[in-house]
């Protein structure tokens, strides 16, 4: 029991009353530490009196006849009992321990012996009490301690699931308006997926000009596009600009190992939320709970299901739902089930792509504030460096080039950082291995033989760097970022592309009669462009017909994601197909180094010596020879 005093003076009121003083506070302190600290303290000196024997473990045992011997010749001054434990004491300070039978008595003995009992004083020890106390902590302390363990283990569970009795409570996030406010002017890059989402919060501020025209509020905004494009960023900003309760919660937090729990916390999430109307919930990665639902002899009963069907109900079901608004975030918008996505639930989808050019240069200028870049830092320079960047890889660059520059004592930022950064984003940091000679030259060879291949074809991006230094799982890299956003690709250019990437295999087999493992990755991705253009893109002889994987939603919402039925005669002249553009791009880059066999040795050379190129370099090099 712990007792406390809060001390606290007559204060007067501004009315001229005093506040009451607070009497002394008693609080029971539960503390499940405490609780199991005090009982094995208590069992511990329970124990400890138990066999308390004042030593006895350095006491010598003797024979009961051998103690006997000593009464008589009158060196025993105490006989102490303790049940069957006999303790002689000596006088001159010694003690013996000996022992007796349960139901014998030390009288008897002592008379059965030939000793008058009356020569020696005799003590015994009350064994009642402890015997009773270790008796109670024998039987009670197991059971306390049970317990004990349980409730430990129910208040964990509680930590984990919200405890037992609050399972169907929905776990979302209010909004706090105390956190760094994100707004509109933070997003960038993604202009016309901002605007929608703008309009949206005009309506939830303005809603008189709206419903003047007859304008209802939309009950769903779907926001898809790749991972780190600015989804769940652009939610953040509706919550800063927002007027209105914001609840935020992810899709898997809905699903427990409890049936029902799911659909228990969507209804309570929109009971929340209707209390506070107007308000926006936002779901994000809602493909955990809205995937399609299957159809079959298990269909209908999953508790995912369940859960989904229960937001449906909740957004557009006979209750009616005007004001509460449903955003939702996802990267597999392909996987939804139409009655989530159909209008009356998800009004709008709202499309996030990769940023253009001059998304990009915005981006970039959103991050670079509160860094040091140094004045001579071209952002348009980068923003046409940086294709195919997300705007999560473009602030991730920015943040690995601030720190590269402070691993070198910089007091700015420069385009070297940055230029280092970005090939650390997507290839991972340098690593310094050590290779022998012949590896190095197997890698430079392998490497100028994509350059050589890619300088000497049509349509090509320029070649920006090529290295022998490795990085991630790569021996080496010759690095062709795109000079401009590619909306089409044509059949053309990606014939091109498979001849480069055969580059590197087809330079080790020219210069050194031999073949390495190091050409397994272009090996593969020419194949996948390969497969692609024969049987998606339909480029083949075959003609423009799609064998590949089909995703048919029927009417009922079944979702059927087989294989098309081809015949075994197809699937060969397919195989044929692909292995034809391969083999024609791996001809293309033999003869484009035979041609230019020179080249190739002068820039391998040069690789083996600086081991790397720049743009700059290569192309003065590939000039001049």
């Amino acid at each position: 029991m712990a007792k406390k005093q809060i001390k606290q003076e007559n204060e007067i009121k501004p009315n001229g009353t005093k506040k009451p003083t607070k009497m002394f506070e008693m609080r029971l302190n539960f503390n499940l530490k405490n609780i199991i600290t005090g009982l094995l303290i208590i069992f511990i000196i329970f124990s400890v009196l138990g066999n308390m024997g004042g030593g006895a473990a350095n006491i010598p045992e003797q024979p009961f006849t051998t103690i006997v011997s000593d009464i008589k010749e009158n060196k025993v001054q105490t006989m102490e009992v303790e049940d069957t434990k006999l303790t002689a004491i000596y006088k001159d300070g010694k003690k013996a321990i000996s022992h007796k039978e349960p139901q014998d008595s030390l009288f008897k003995l002592l008379e059965g012996a030939g000793v008058d009992p009356k020569a020696v004083e005799i003590k015994v020890k009350d064994q009642n009490v402890s015997q009773l106390w270790m008796g109670i902590l024998s039987n009670i302390l197991p059971l306390v301690l049970t317990v004990v363990f349980f409730l430990f283990l129910f208040r964990q569970a509680r930590g984990a699931q919200d405890s037992v009795f609050s399972f169907g409570q929905s776990k979302a996030k209010l909004w706090n308006k105390d956190l760094p406010k994100i707004t509109f002017a933070d997003v960038a890059g993604v202009d016309e997926a901002k605007n929608e989402v703008v309009e949206i919060v005009d309506f939830l501020k303005n809603p008189a000009k709206y419903k003047a025209l007859g304008a209802r509020t939309p009950k769903g905004v779907i926001l898809v596009g790749p991972s780190g494009t600015g989804k769940t960023l652009l939610a953040k900003a509706m919550a800063g600009e927002a007027k209105v309760p914001f609840y935020s919660i992810a899709g898997s937090e809905f699903m427990e190992m409890l049936v029902g729990v799911g659909a228990a916390r969507v209804r309570d999430l929109f009971a929340t939320a209707k209390k506070t109307a107007p308000a926006i919930i936002f779901i994000d990665e809602i493909d955990a709970i809205g995937r399609m639902r299957s159809v079959g002899a298990m269909g209908g009963h999953d508790e995912r299901e369940q859960t989904l069907n229960q937001i449906l109900v909740e957004m557009d079901g006979f209750e009616p739902n005007t004001a509460v608004l449903v955003v939702a975030a996802t990267n597999r918008g392909d996987l939804l089930d139409p009655a989530l996505t159909r209008p009356g639930r998800f009004d709008r989808r709202v499309t996030l792509d990769l940023p253009d050019m001059e998304g990009r240069k915005s981006i970039l200028l959103i991050h670079a504030k509160g860094k040091p870049f140094a004045e001579t830092v071209n952002w348009d320079k980068v923003a046409k460096r940086t294709v195919g960047f997300s705007g999560a890889d473009l602030e991730n660059m920015l943040n690995e080039s601030a720190i590269h520059a402070a691993r070198q004592n910089k007091k700015v930022i420069s385009y070297a950082d940055i230029e280092e950064s970005a090939t650390k984003v997507k290839l991972g940091p340098e690593k310094k291995r050590l290779q022998s000679d012949l590896d190095r030259k197997m890698t430079a060879g392998h490497e100028a033989g994509h350059a050589v291949v890619n300088y000497h074809l049509s349509d090509m991006d320029r070649v920006h760097r090529i290295s022998i230094i490795s990085r991630g799982m790569a021996l080496g890299y010759t690095l062709t970022p795109p000079e401009k956003d590619r909306l089409h690709e044509t059949k053309s250019h990606l014939i091109n592309q498979i001849a480069t990437m055969m580059g590197g295999r087809a330079a080790e087999e020219l210069m050194y009669k031999d073949v390495t493992s190091g050409a397994a990755n272009d090996i593969d991705q020419a194949t996948r462009i390969a497969r692609y253009m024969v049987m998606e893109f339909g480029m083949s002889s075959l003609g423009p017909i799609n064998f590949g994987p089909n995703v048919d939603v029927t009417e009922w919402g079944k979702s059927l994601m087989d294989q098309q039925q081809i015949s075994p005669e197809m699937l060969g002249k397919i195989d044929t197909e692909i292995q034809k553009f391969v083999f024609e791009g791996y001809e293309t880059a033999i003869t484009i180094l035979k041609k230019h066999k020179k080249q190739l040795e002068l820039i391998t050379k040069e690789l083996v010596e600086k081991e790397t190129l720049e743009g700059d370099e290569f192309e003065e090099l590939m000039k001049n020879s």
